[in-house]
C-alpha cells in the first residue's frame, strides 16, 4: 500500500497557492477575488468540513491583492476557521436571512467600489453562485462603481496543477480505490443482489482506509450494460453479466476515480472485444499524457482506437477529466478542450463505447503527469476481461 501521508497541509502550502492567485491577479488587474463554493474555499484555508451539505448557510473567503486571504464566514464555522492559518476571521449569527452575511462583505469590499476597482468571481463552466441570487444582487446594489470580473480560468488553472502534497493524498486514495477493487472477487459472486455488491464495496473501501465512498455507480447486465450512473436495484447477478463499478473513495477530501469491469461466470466474444478495444484505448490516452499535449491529443488518440468498435464519435462527451478535491475538475479530455498538459496534472483516462443493442462499457484509470512521462495513480486492469466464477 502506498505510505500514509500526513492529514491537512503546512501553512506553506496555503501561502504559495495565495501567492501564485495574487500574481496572477495582479496581471489581470485584480484587487481582490471573492470565493463561495467549497473546495475554492478550502484550497485557499484549508477549512475542511462536511457541514457543506446544509443548504443553509453561505460561506465567502476573499482573496486580497496582497496579504492573507479574509473570512466572512457563519458564526458556527469560526472555531474551525480559526484552526486554519486564516488570521481575519469576521462572522455573523446565521442563518438571517434579511442579511446573511451581506453587511459585512458590503464593508469589506467597499474600498475597492470606491476606487472603481475589479473583483474576481468565479463565473465559468463548473462553477455556480452558492449564495442567493436576491443577496447577490443587494451586494452588488449596495457597491456601486465596482467592477465584476471572471476569475475562472485563474482559480481552475491553479487547482489544475497539484502541488507534491496534493499528488501524495491523491496516490493514497487511488491505492485503496486499487485494493478495493482487488477484493471484488472475494466479495461477488453469482445471484447477489447488485445492492448488496454496492453496499459490500462500501464496507470493504472504508475497512482499507477510505474516509467515505460517496460515488459509487454502475450496472450490471447481460454482455454488457446501458447506464453508468444509476443507483442499484435488487437485480441478483446472473450468468453471463457485465458488472462494472465505478468510485469515488475520498481520504482527507481528495478523490480518487476509475472504475473496473468483470464477467460474471463466462465472458461472451462481445464484450470481450469491447473490453479489448477500451483497454487499448485507455493505454493511447495514458501515454499521450505528456507536458506540451492538450487535451484535445488525448481525446483524438483514444477517439482512433474506440473507432474500431463504434464511430459514434463518443455520445457521453468526453473521454476523461481533472481529478483532485472534486471528484470531475478541469479540464475535459474532449475534441473542444485545447487546454495544454503540464506537469503535475492528475487525471482520469476514461474511454467509452457503445456496441451491440444498446450496450456500452467504460473503462477508467487515474494518472499524474510527470516530466518523465505518465504515471498510473490506480493499479492497471488486467487486459482481458476478468471473470468472477
Amino acid at each position: 500500500m502506498t505510505p500514509r501521508p500526513p492529514r491537512g497541509f503546512e501553512p506553506a502550502e496555503f501561502e504559495a497557492r495565495t501567492t501564485k492567485a495574487q500574481k496572477k491577479m495582479a496581471q489581470s488587474n485584480l484587487a481582490g477575488l471573492l470565493l463561495m463554493s467549497e473546495p475554492d474555499v478550502r484550497y485557499f484555508t484549508g477549512f475542511h468540513t462536511p457541514f457543506w451539505q446544509s443548504p443553509t448557510r453561505p460561506w465567502f473567503v476573499f482573496v486580497p491583492a496582497t496579504g492573507k486571504p479574509i473570512a466572512v464566514i457563519p458564526e458556527i464555522g469560526a472555531a474551525l476557521m480559526r484552526t486554519t492559518w486564516i488570521d481575519d476571521i469576521r462572522t455573523w449569527s446565521a442563518p438571517a436571512p434579511q442579511d446573511d452575511g451581506i453587511s459585512l462583505l458590503s464593508e469589506l469590499l467597499s474600498p475597492l467600489a470606491a476606487n472603481g476597482e475589479s473583483l474576481g468571481v468565479m463565473k465559468g463552466h463548473e462553477t455556480h453562485l452558492r449564495m442567493p441570487l436576491g443577496d447577490w444582487e443587494r451586494l452588488l446594489g449596495a457597491l456601486p462603481g465596482l467592477h465584476i470580473a471572471d476569475a475562472t480560468n485563474l482559480v481552475q488553472g491553479l487547482r489544475m496543477v497539484k502541488s507534491p502534497a496534493e499528488i501524495d493524498k491523491l496516490a493514497y486514495i487511488c491505492a485503496i480505490g486499487s485494493a478495493t477493487f482487488a477484493k471484488v472477487p472475494e466479495i461477488v459472486f453469482e445471484g447477489q443482489p447488485l445492492e448488496e455488491v454496492f453496499r459490500e464495496f462500501r464496507r470493504t473501501a472504508l475497512h482499507l482506509g477510505a474516509d467515505d465512498a460517496p460515488y459509487l455507480v454502475g450496472g450490471a447486465e447481460q454482455g454488457g450494460y446501458a447506464d453508468v450512473i444509476s443507483l442499484p436495484s435488487r437485480r441478483p447477478l446472473q450468468s453471463g453479466d457485465v458488472l462494472m463499478l465505478d468510485t469515488g473513495c475520498v481520504w482527507d477530501g481528495y478523490f480518487c476515480d476509475f472504475d473496473r469491469n468483470w464477467a460474471i461466470g463466462a465472458a461472451d466474444e462481445t464484450a470481450g472485444r469491447a473490453y479489448d478495444v477500451l483497454w487499448r484505448a485507455t493505454q493511447a490516452g495514458i501515454e499521450a499524457a505528456k507536458p506540451g499535449n492538450t487535451c484535445r491529443d488525448l481525446f483524438n488518440a483514444m477517439s482512433v482506437i474506440i473507432a474500431e468498435l463504434d464511430d459514434s464519435g463518443g455520445d457521453i462527451g468526453r473521454l476523461g477529466h481533472g481529478l483532485g478535491m472534486q471528484l470531475t475538475e478541469q479540464p475535459s479530455h474532449a475534441a473542444f478542450d485545447q487546454t495544454e498538459l503540464v506537469e503535475n496534472m492528475v487525471l482520469t483516462i476514461e474511454p467509452s463505447l457503445s456496441y451491440g443493442d444498446g450496450l456500452m462499457m467504460v473503462h477508467e484509470e487515474n494518472i499524474v503527469v510527470t516530466a518523465d512521462g505518465p504515471q498510473l495513480l490506480s493499479t492497471r486492469a488486467t487486459p482481458e476481461l476478468p471473470v468472477i466464477s
